[in-house]
Order: C-alpha cells, then structure tokens, then sequence
C-alpha cells in the first residue's frame, strides 16, 4: 500500500513538474504576494496633491506652507483664486484637498486671536481624507511650536483651529468608497474569472477542437461563450448599484445612461482579459491561479480600491496603470458620486477601450497559432 501510495505521489508531482506554467505560476505566487503586501499594502500617504487658497499672502502663511511642503505628506499643485477653480479640480481628479487660508490668518496669530484653516477634501476616498487632516494636525501643531519660539516667546501660541469639509461625501461614508469597488471586483471576478475557465475546461477536456470544426465560425463561437457572462456581469452589476443606492444611501448624480455604457464597456474589457488568458493556459487549475494573481490580486491592491495608489513605490504606481479596474473605479464613482460626463471621463474611457482591442487581438494571435 505504501509503495502504491508513493508511486501516485511521485506521479502527480511529475505532471506539475511537467506544466511548466502552473509551475511558475505556483513557485512565483508567494514571491509576488510578499512584494506587493510589502510594498503596495499602506495605509499612510505621500505627496498628497493640494491647492492652495492662500487669502492672507503674509510671512506666516507662506511659512505655514513651507512646512506643509517640507513634511512629505503634501504636494501643492495648483495656486486657486476662487471657489470654481477648485472644484473643477476636485472634478478632474487632479487635487486630494484644498486649503483656505483665511485673511486675516497673520494678522490674528500676532495678536494672540484664535483663527481657524478651512481643509476641503475629497470625500470620494474617505479613508485618504481623514489620514490627511491628521498629517494636517500635525503639520499645524509644529507650526504652532516654531510660531511660539519665534514671535510669542513664552506665551503659548493662539489655537489654530482646522475645519474640514467633505466634497461628494459629506457625511464621510465609508459606503461611497466600497460600493464602486464591490462593483468593480464582482465583475471582474464574473466576466473575466469565469470566462477564461470555460474556456480552458473546454481545452482540457478536448472538446474544443470539436466546437472548431463544427459549421458555426469560431468567433461565433467565442461570441456563444461569453455572452451568458456578459448577461450575468451586467445583472449582478445593477443588482449591487441597486443595493448601494437603496439599503446603503448610495448617491446617483450622473446619467444612468453613461453609467449602463460603461458597465458594458469594463465587461468587454474583463471578459477580453479572460479570453486571453484562456489562450495561455491548457487547463483550469492553471488558469484559476492565473485568474487569481493577474486579475484578482491587482484589482484589490493596485486599484486604488482600498489602499492609495499615491502611497506606493513609482514602479508600482505605474504597474497600477495597467490594471483595468482603477480606471473603471475612476469612471464610476466619476458618474455615481461626482455627478461628471464623458468630458472629464474621456481619457479612463479611452484606456479601457484600448485595452480591450489590445487584448482581443493578443488573443486572436494566439488563437490562430493553436489552431495553426
């Protein structure tokens, strides 16, 4: 019994030996998992991009900035005049906060008044907005120190108050945020998971050459395969829009109609992906771990869906341009929360529309050299 035991071990370890790809896959798993916890996984954050709207244009306010600059945490980006400059940079995406600086901010502090820094940020990443008001905290309470030891004395500086004020979320839900995500990792998971499988059960059990030689041409037959995911993508989809907007408070201020377009839009780029990948790989196993590592891991992490892009190493954050979900969760919470068009939303659009030509035609190639 025990030789007979030995024996299948010894032969299942040789036919993973022999599958040089889920060999990798397995052997390269940990490796990439580590690294990217490692480096990806941050709940702090660098270089925050903020406007200023500097209303005192005094010693002490450029002093206060110089300080926000110097901590890390914070990177001006823009110089703003008015109220509509700034949310059109909220709109765009370009600024994480903005920060009012009263007129009479210097003014006050000489005098021993208290005086109070408007924050404004974007509510859309309620988690990066709360982070940020404590860098702010602290940035404001060295401020106070140095602003002691320099003009007071041995008075104690005046208390500079910071209040804060949500764009899009309002109440700091942290819903805003999770909705968008569950969204985007369901129909990843749906379209391009399920998709890559069937299509590999269906080379693993050999039965596609049988589907290949049949009358109907092979893209029909490709057509044939996905279109039930492309269905069960969309339903599942407007089931959880539903669930956010009715039981969790979730808000629509954009068109729906855009927002069913780009629904179909992130399907065809999954389902593509999925498709791909099932020209890769010659049986399930293979492409579940490939599902695993090269869609679930990067929609989760590298997204932007829990953990700031922002905060990652540069290698990182330009790994995360490829990942079609950030783009997707841009779109959507674009449409859902900020209530902006196809103006501000063009190029993540554009993106994925690229992407999704970029992996059919990868596919085709590999398609027509497994046939050939």
């Amino acid at each position: 019994m025990w030789n007979a035991f030995s024996s299948f071990v010894l032969k299942e370890f040789k036919h993973i030996l022999r599958d040089k790809r889920t060999l990798i896959i397995m052997t390269g798993m940990p490796v990439v998992l580590m690294l990217i916890f490692g480096y990806a996984v941050r709940t702090d954050f660098q270089e925050a991009r903020f406007a200023l709207w500097d209303q005192a244009q005094d010693q002490q306010s450029h002093t206060l900035i110089e300080q926000m600059s110097a901590s890390g945490y914070f990177q001006q980006v823009a110089n703003i005049r008015q109220k509509e400059e700034m949310e059109q940079l909220f709109r765009q995406g370009k600024i994480k906060v903005a920060l009012v600086i009263p007129p009479s901010f210097g003014e006050d502090l000489q005098k021993g008044i208290p005086t109070q820094l408007q924050l404004i940020s974007d509510g859309t990443e309620p988690n990066t907005a709360t982070t940020l008001l404590y860098y702010l905290q602290g940035v404001v309470l060295n401020y106070q120190k140095r602003l002691s030891e320099e003009l007071l004395g041995p008075l104690p500086p005046p208390p500079i108050n910071i209040k804060q004020r949500m764009v899009y979320n309002p109440e700091l839900k942290s819903t805003f945020m999770f909705v968008p995500g569950v969204i985007t990792v369901v129909l990843m998971l749906i379209s391009a998971m399920l998709t890559s499988l069937s299509i590999a059960k269906e080379k693993e059990k050999r039965t596609i050459e049988l589907l290949l030689i049949s009358p109907l041409p092979p893209w029909v037959i490709i057509v044939g395969k996905v279109l039930p995911y492309i269905l069960l993508s969309f339903l599942n989809g407007l089931i959880i829009i539903a669930m956010g907007i009715l039981i969790f408070g979730m808000p629509m201020h954009g068109n729906w109609i855009f927002l069913v377009l780009s629904f179909l839009l992130f399907i065809m780029t999954a389902l593509s992906l999925g498709i791909l990948i099932s020209t890769k790989v010659s049986n399930q196993q293979t492409a579940l771990f490939a599902s695993l590592l090269g869609l679930m891991l990067p929609t989760v992490l590298l997204s932007g869906y829990i953990f700031p892009i922002e905060s990652m190493p540069t290698p990182l954050q330009v790994i995360s341009n490829l990942t079609p979900a950030k783009w997707f969760i841009i779109i959507i919470k674009g449409i859902m929360l900020k209530g902006i068009g196809i103006t501000y939303l063009l190029k993540p659009i554009l993106i994925l529309v690229l992407m999704t030509f970029a992996f059919l035609l990868i596919s085709w190639k590999n398609f027509k050299m497994h046939l050939s």
